[in-house]
């Protein structure tokens, strides 16, 4: 082979392992056309054809080159609106929590507040009542203070009648300082609420402020979101750019795959094999959906560019709770390109299952999960249009259809 073939092809191979179809056209037209540039300037080597060739050949390689580069430009810009596609969403998914942690505070201090609102109001109904009940009697004493202990005295008809007289005198004395103590300390008390109520107040004027803001902030990012978005569907403007796009995204997540392999997971296993040996295996048909919703996209539907999906994807509504299907471990809780928000339960045996496009992730990576139990929030991170949630088994490495697993035919309720 010339050095010029061996160039060509070695820019063919490259093109056709990093996608660029356009490159490798070109480069496989060059390849086709050096054969003959080679036969007639070997035949006509003093001719002036061979030095239109040999233009022609430099035109091809600057050709590639600008293709290359415009490639090279291309995947660089899908992974800047990626990574600003990842910061918006991370973003959006703490500014959510934030918001859901201000609405549970509100909703402890209201509470909070009807509890110290009911507590005023007894207290004003007893304050009220022990005011009347002294008023009686402080009446009755202001009437016997015009009698002296010396008229009782001398009013009772013995002496041991005039003692208990003086005596019964001092106990209602004492019972009336007793209740003025008391109704003092009903007063202090009510007013300690009053103040208590008035910080609940304030404390709660406080976070609603907070949730405005959080509120604003959560639909800026969603704005920002939006923009992104359409600035990465733009960026793909034809079929192969797109079909690049969702190659890099499945490479990115084989990738995961197979840092999350285990060396326990049964060798040459296929999508076909179920083990029913195993807890997971067993479970076979007796599933529950993850989430509630409609069925959008089933396992082995076409995705683009002769892709197909190896997973389903689930139409639902946001911050719908994403349920683990069965007990395990989370082996990967972040976001990933193309499946936003992920979460990756280990059930053993070699049997994952995967959740995309959430909301937000409720569980960290080592937590345990039983069946049953909310991992997640749903959601569209990962460049989704709609909230959907994108379920996937795994079997030994392999994607395997999860409808046959699931106890109910459909996701509804």
């Amino acid at each position: 082979m010339r050095p010029e073939q061996q160039e060509i092809a070695v820019a063919f191979g490259a093109a056709v392992r990093g996608g660029a179809r356009r490159v490798a056209l070109i480069c496989l037209s060059a390849l086709l056309l050096a054969p003959a540039a080679a036969s007639s300037a070997g035949t006509q080597a003093r001719a002036p054809s061979s030095a239109s060739t040999r233009a022609q050949l430099n035109s091809v390689r600057a050709q590639i080159n600008r293709e290359k580069q415009q490639a090279d430009r291309e995947a660089h810009e899908r992974a800047r609106l990626t990574a600003q596609l990842r910061a918006v969403e991370l973003s959006l998914e703490n500014s959510s929590a934030e918001l859901e942690r201000i609405n549970s505070q509100i909703s402890d201090y209201e509470t909070r507040r009807t509890a110290t609102v009911a507590a005023q109001a007894r207290e004003d109904h007893a304050l009220a009542t022990a005011r009347t009940q002294l008023g009686a009697e402080l009446r009755v004493a202001y009437r016997l203070q015009h009698t002296s202990p010396l008229a009782l005295w001398l009013s009772a008809r013995s002496p041991l009648a005039a003692q208990r007289l003086l005596a019964y005198d001092g106990y209602v004395a004492h019972a009336d300082l007793q209740r003025i103590t008391a109704l003092a300390a009903q007063v202090r008390q009510l007013g300690g609420v009053a103040d208590q109520l008035a910080q609940q107040q304030s404390d709660l004027a406080t976070l609603k402020q907070s949730q405005e803001q959080t509120q604003q902030q959560l639909a800026h990012e969603r704005d920002q979101r939006q923009r992104v978005l359409q600035q990465l569907s733009g960026s793909a403007r034809t079929r192969s750019e797109r079909l690049a796009r969702l190659s890099s995204e499945q490479s990115e997540l084989e990738r995961v795959l197979r840092q999350l392999s285990r060396p326990s997971a049964p060798a040459g296993a296929t999508p076909s094999v179920v083990d029913t040996a195993s807890a997971f295996g067993r479970e076979r048909g007796q599933l529950p959906w993850p989430v509630q919703g409609q069925i959008s996209a089933s396992f082995g539907d076409e995705r683009a560019g002769g892709l197909s999906w190896d997973g389903m994807l689930i139409a639902t509504q946001r911050d719908n709770p994403v349920r683990a299907v069965s007990s395990g471990r989370v082996a990967y809780a972040d976001w990933l390109p193309g499946m936003g928000l992920l979460v990756i339960l280990d059930h053993g045996d070699g049997y994952l299952s995967l959740y995309g496009h959430n909301d937000r992730l409720y569980k960290a990576v080592g937590s345990a999960v039983s069946a049953g139990e909310v991992i997640a929030a749903a959601g569209d991170t990962g460049g989704r249009a709609e909230p959907e949630l994108y379920f996937e088994i795994r079997r030994a490495g392999k994607p395997i259809d999860p409808r046959p697993w699931f106890k109910t035919p459909k996701p509804t309720p």
